[in-house]
């Protein structure tokens, strides 16, 4: 086992990344329907938007920048999962705002957690389960 202090290891997730095509669409969902923080909404280099959202109290946020050039936004499967301490009434509530999601929650039983998947607007996926 190797000692994860020496210098020049990671340390910890920095943020996701899920590129969209319309930031300000994006912030209207991510803040507006799900209710995530708006912690950076800064200009960079070259006319673009760095915008970052997360829960409450995340250490790491979702980073929702324009993709590199050449490369399409949307329709990603984010790999990001979010938690929930009532995923049926989080998907109750999401469904009721519209989003699209999965028609159901997932109880698969065992130590998989009750969880539905859902899609912003630009057609990312992202999942959301219930926490212990």
């Amino acid at each position: 086992m190797s000692d994860t202090t020496t210098a020049g290891t990671v340390t910890k997730v920095a943020n996701v990344i899920i590129p969209v095509r319309d930031q300000d669409r994006a912030l209207e969902f991510y803040c507006g329907t799900l209710g995530l923080d708006k912690r950076v909404d800064q200009p960079f280099g070259g006319g673009y938007r760095w915008v970052e959202v997360a829960p409450a109290g995340a250490e790491t946020p979702i980073a929702l920048c324009p993709p590199p050039e050449g490369v399409e936004a949307g329709g990603r499967d984010t790999g990001i999962a979010l938690s929930s301490g009532d995923v049926d009434a989080c998907h109750a509530r999401l469904k009721a705002a519209g989003v699209d999601v999965d028609a159901e929650v997932s109880r698969m039983g065992g130590p998989v957690p009750p969880m539905f998947w859902f899609r912003d607007p630009e057609g990312n996926t992202l999942m959301v389960v219930e926490e212990d």
